[in-house]
């Protein structure tokens, strides 16, 4: 099967997060016909080859997409070719990745490795649901991880999380007309004061990342019009980096605010690796790039515990979540190369395990 092939087969089979079933029933079906011992948990599969007892590699990507959003030309579930480029619904984010990781597979399992690697395919990446967070403990430990994301094989090595904060503003009401009199605490006002602390905050910037700023994305409050407001929600985004703790900066901003503070969400860990790691030599060779860069968007990459990960792969980030997506076929003939070629570089940089072990 040709990358032209294999790409239009995976975007022409839809995979909405959470109707990933026929995807990975293809795919299961597919592989196992190449003669991988393919492992399933509900839409998740892996499979692995290569020297077990050697140092181990993950290649991770995910099979879901989101929702197709308005303004496709013509059917977004319909994979088309104009040239050398395809356009459909998840080509760039992730099957591009999924696509090159399959037939870097395809090559490297014949080939003897100095070390193995795993293919994870996860389902319900955009959800963050039932994905690969659900099957990390059953493959294993890692010496390293490549998540497999569009970002024209520049390889980030620092990656934002994600810290959601619920606020609450507290008042008393009363009727507008008597507010004053009865001294009425107007919690809207309260909010407000909180809201203009967080527009000023300033926070330390990262070497990959850049500097950030906390965003007040959601606000509500009151009952009627001539009411004082006895409460006021809102909620902050703050995009986190590696050096920053959730829950330190959780009690960071209840210090600074009148208002209530409580933690929304915070599971979407910041990662980062250091640019010394052999899996960031690895990837840094086999892109041909001088450095590392960082990433602003989520990924797999929160759910993958301490193991030593970058996150790159053929495509564009500005192309994903938008309408005509698209990957063309030297992206995703060079996506394909430069996971090969990581694997084998990575597993010669690894000391290898007899000797760090004699240490």
């Amino acid at each position: 099967m040709s990358p032209a092939e294999l790409l239009t087969l995976l975007v022409g089979t839809p995979s909405v997060s959470g109707e990933e079933g026929p995807i990975a029933d293809l795919l299961q079906g597919l592989l196992a016909g190449r003669g991988f011992d393919v492992k399933r948990q509900g839409h998740n599969l892996w499979f692995s080859f290569g020297a077990p007892g050697g140092s181990r590699l993950l290649l991770n990507s995910h099979l879901d997409t989101v929702p197709p959003c308005a303004g496709w030309e013509g059917d977004p579930f319909t994979p088309v070719w104009n040239g050398s480029r395809l356009q459909g619904l998840g080509s760039n984010d992730a099957k591009g990745c999924v696509s090159a990781m399959l037939l870097a597979a395809f090559e490297l399992s014949k080939l003897k490795l100095d070390g193995e690697v795993v293919v994870a395919l996860s389902a319900e990446e955009e959800t963050g649901g039932k994905g690969i967070a659900t099957i990390l403990d059953q493959l294993g430990p890692f010496d390293g991880a490549v998540v497999g994301e569009p970002t024209g094989l520049r390889i980030c090595a620092a990656q934002r999380g994600m810290l959601l904060l619920k606020c609450t503003a507290r008042g008393t009401s009363g009727h507008v007309a008597n507010a004053q009199m009865l001294g009425a605490e107007n919690a809207i006002h309260k909010a407000a004061r909180d809201i203009s602390k967080i527009a000023a905050l300033e926070f330390p910037a990262h070497p990959l990342l850049g500097s950030q700023k906390a965003q007040v994305t959601q606000i509500q409050g009151g009952l009627r019009r001539n009411q004082v407001p006895d409460a006021c929600e809102f909620f902050i985004d703050l995009r986190t980096s590696p050096d920053q703790d959730h829950d330190d900066l959780a009690a960071s901003f209840q210090r600074q605010l009148e208002s209530e503070v409580a933690i929304h969400s915070k599971r979407y860990l910041p990662k980062g690796t250091d640019p010394s790691h052999p899996i960031v030599r690895a990837a840094l060779q086999a892109a041909g790039k001088a450095g590392p860069v960082g990433s602003g968007t989520t990924s797999d990459w929160a759910f993958l515990g301490g193991i030593p990960a970058v996150k790159a792969g053929p495509g564009d980030t500005f192309r994903s979540h938008s309408p005509n997506e698209y990957l063309t076929l030297p992206e995703l003939e060079a996506g394909a190369a430069f996971y090969a070629n990581l694997a084998t570089t990575f597993f010669k940089l690894q000391v290898p395990k007899q000797e760090a072990g004699a240490r």
